[in-house]
């Protein structure tokens, strides 16, 4: 498995006014192997980017001596296709089409994918549609992107995020076999199954469909997204989950998903995140 860090784990990443080149000579820097890059609808790579620019990005990637492991968007917490507005559904498609092209330029084969949400944690004034709506919406748009997806040979890997939406593993594994394509597949987050399962159980039930992995570490006690916390500070049992991982035959890309960064001397989190992976992987 290669040691991934995501481009919001640096400070200006969130905002998208991060130096691409500059993430990936500190990602170097660090220990890391790739970097997952993050598109919104402004800053360094956005909906906007054009092939040039992706290709230029790529060709910063290789003089830094890493991959470009995936591609992530927060956009989707804005619209997506649950959404009651058809724009708003409408929009998220266009989106997605568009990032999966700029993940092809980029030369990855998997886009971060949230198809819908009942409602936003972290925004209480957003609807709540409701999950069966929310359900149907989403199987609906999956299937008319599956065209663009096979045209870009660029999977939608869908996070099990805190988006009350595909809430259990053998959910989540019936939903990704309804459309017996290779391009709909698992972005597994260990750090977000702690507030109500195990993420040992979740990798053996979703085995192959798992596509990337994200790390990250949560303490139960908190139980709430001031419950994230740095790499083996939580409640993760990291050797279940490495062991689990080897029983499905996972070999991909492990991206560390650490926001914000530290408010004061972020390089360290970088380092202590990538000496944390270290151990997990057993490379220490």
């Amino acid at each position: 498995m290669k040691k991934s860090i995501n481009y919001w784990a640096f400070p200006g990443g969130l905002e998208g006014v991060k130096d691409i080149a500059a993430v990936f000579k500190e990602a170097r820097q660090a220990g890391f192997e790739a970097v997952e890059l993050a598109i919104g609808e402004t800053g360094k790579l956005s909906l906007k980017s054009t092939e040039k620019q992706c290709e230029r990005i790529r060709r910063q990637a290789e003089r830094a001596g890493v991959e470009i492991a995936s591609v992530a968007s927060g956009i989707y917490w804005r619209y997506n296709l649950g959404c009651t507005k058809v724009t708003d559904r409408n929009r998220s498609e266009r989106a997605t089409k568009k990032m999966l092209q700029i993940a092809n330029w980029l030369g990855t084969d998997a886009l971060l994918f949230i198809p819908g949400a009942v409602d936003i944690f972290f925004d209480p004034g957003v609807e709540v549609v409701p999950y069966d709506v929310v359900y149907a919406r989403a199987r609906q748009g999956i299937k008319r992107l599956l065209r663009t997806a096979e045209k870009y040979n660029v999977a939608l890997c869908i996070e099990n995020v805190w988006n009350k939406f595909l809430l259990s593993p053998l959910e989540m594994r019936d939903f990704i076999d309804g459309f017996d394509s290779e391009y709909v597949g698992v972005y597994f987050d260990v750090g977000n199954t702690l507030l109500l399962g195990y993420p040992e159980h979740w990798i053996r039930i979703l085995g192959k469909r798992i596509k990337r992995v994200h790390f990250k570490d949560f303490k139960r006690a908190i139980g709430t997204a001031e419950g994230f916390c740095d790499l083996l500070e939580g409640d993760v049992n990291w050797s279940e989950v490495i062991k689990a991982l080897g029983a499905v035959g996972y070999q991909g890309y492990c991206t560390a998903e650490t926001i914000p960064p530290y408010r004061e001397h972020p390089q360290i989190r970088l380092h202590n995140t990538s000496a944390a992976m270290d151990a997990i992987l057993g490379r220490a």
